[in-house]
């Protein structure tokens, strides 16, 4: 793979080259960007992960929400995920299996938005840092392991006393492509702005809705249908999808009582590129909230940089402010 391409998957690969996913049983990918499929083709053809039990399926994910796709995206499921899970795995797919699975997902799922509800407060006790951490813990981590300290830790924020006065110069949503280096979120805070609420890949926003499965359907048609609704990827190109996204980012400012947006995208992420620039337009002609876009690697570089983007979207937020 060439240096013009996405350089977090270019970094999955290096690491399967270098033998860090070798305890890996499967990888269950996606048609979702061609740098990902060129990742994913990659690693069926070089078997880099030394693992004789280790395999590859791959499922081509719908570009639309409606009906249609929604039974493509089942077929595609059921033959990719489903079939190989039971077969090659022995997982128990059953729908009494999937209903136990979908109640476990539920639990940690509340408690992680019963967290991430304290950022809508004035003055919320804990950073977007701390939240970002909190996150990306319950997506790595057993659940069964981590539930209890997680819950342990929203107990603590129901009397942890916050700082006597806001300690930042103003609040927003971070919207964009992968980030699971909650460095990138502290940098941001360090200039003065709280993030508030994380719309990106591998945030909570969403991605922690219970799944409700209906009194007429079984446990896999409710996961399909709740995912192909909340999935909110800018590989989703119809109009529906797209209205989706921008409706949902406005929700997000005013219900986290946000000053502004940074958009941020991987470098030679083609999707997120089109998107922070419709997105970002969009939101700042059309609905009058500020928008800062951005563009950075994988590992977090050129810090110096990104801090004088940051500390001048914040000081044009205060500016704002006090014009108004």
């Amino acid at each position: 793979m060439t240096g013009r391409t996405c350089p977090y998957v270019r970094s999955i690969l290096e690491r399967a080259i270098e033998g860090g996913y070798n305890h890996l049983s499967a990888l269950f990918g996606s048609e979702s960007c061609a740098a990902m499929e060129r990742m994913e083709e990659q690693l069926y053809l070089l078997h880099p992960i030394k693992n004789e039990d280790f395999f590859v399926t791959i499922i081509d994910p719908p570009m639309k929400g409606d009906q249609t796709n929604l039974n493509y995206y089942k077929a595609q499921l059921e033959k990719h995920v489903l079939r190989p899970m039971k077969n090659a795995l022995g997982v128990d797919v059953s729908d009494a299996a999937m209903r136990e699975a979908v109640d476990r997902f539920n639990e940690i799922c509340d408690v992680i938005t019963a967290i991430g509800e304290f950022r809508k407060l004035d003055n919320p006790p804990l950073t977007g840092y701390e939240f970002h951490v909190i996150q990306l813990v319950s997506e790595v981590c057993p659940h069964d392991l981590i539930l209890p300290y997680l819950k342990d830790t929203l107990e603590e924020l129901r009397s942890r006393e916050p700082e006597p006065a806001f300690p930042f110069r103003a609040r927003i949503v971070l919207a964009g492509s992968e980030i699971d280096d909650p460095e990138f979120t502290k940098l941001v805070e360090t200039c003065g702005a709280m993030v508030v609420a994380d719309r990106y890949c591998f945030g909570s926003l969403p991605s922690r809705e219970r799944i409700e499965i209906q009194p007429d359907e079984t446990a896999f048609d409710a996961i399909c249908r709740h995912y192909l609704h909340w999935n909110q990827c800018a590989r989703f190109m119809d109009g529906m999808k797209i209205d989706q996204r921008h409706s949902e980012l406005l929700r997000l400012v005013k219900d986290y009582h946000a000053d502004g947006i940074i958009y941020e995208n991987m470098k030679f992420c083609e999707f997120w590129s089109y998107e922070k620039v419709l997105a970002s337009h969009i939101m700042t002609e059309e609905n009058g909230i500020p928008c800062c876009t951005i563009e950075k690697e994988y590992a977090l570089g050129s810090m110096g940089q990104l801090r004088t983007r940051f500390q001048a979207f914040v000081e044009s937020l205060e500016i704002k402010k006090l014009g108004s």
